[in-house]
């Protein structure tokens, strides 16, 4: 990803700073990914376009992929947003050439609707094209 170069302590701590008055405001909601106490990468939620969607994004240390760590974070985000009143529909974008975050959307019954220019920076192996996916809420159960 773009913005992992020059990654160092003091940009984690900048984050992590940003992250918590954005937790605050109610604009983004960051969480730490940590399967048995070690943090692998974070999963995040933020409004979309004004509306009442949201986005979805996740990333996982490359040594902790493939085992459905980012699918279980990503179901358990989803299920928080939609326990929030005001939250229609969650969509997940990733670069079209990124076949493994295709996978979460997929498994967890988002529906792909459109593909769309990513905004740069890309990553130096995507494309340039976002695959966005949509998950709407779903309906009330009957009584």
């Amino acid at each position: 990803m773009p913005w992992v170069e020059g990654h160092d302590e003091q940009s984690t701590r900048d984050f992590l700073a940003r992250s918590e008055a954005k937790w605050a405001s109610g604009e983004v909601f960051t969480y730490a990914v940590v399967p048995d106490g070690t943090p692998v990468g974070m999963c995040q939620t933020y409004r979309w376009d004004g509306s009442a969607g949201w986005r979805l994004g996740y990333w996982l240390h490359p040594a902790a992929a493939g085992r459905g760590i980012a699918t279980r974070a990503t179901a358990a985000l989803v299920a928080e947003m939609f326990a929030l009143p005001h939250v229609a529909y969650l969509e997940i974008t990733h670069d079209l050439a990124n076949t493994a975050s295709s996978a979460v959307p997929r498994r967890l019954g988002f529906t792909e609707v459109r593909r769309e220019p990513a905004p740069p920076p890309a990553a130096p192996s995507g494309v340039g094209v976002d695959v966005v996916w949509r998950l709407d809420r779903p309906a009330p159960s009957a009584p």
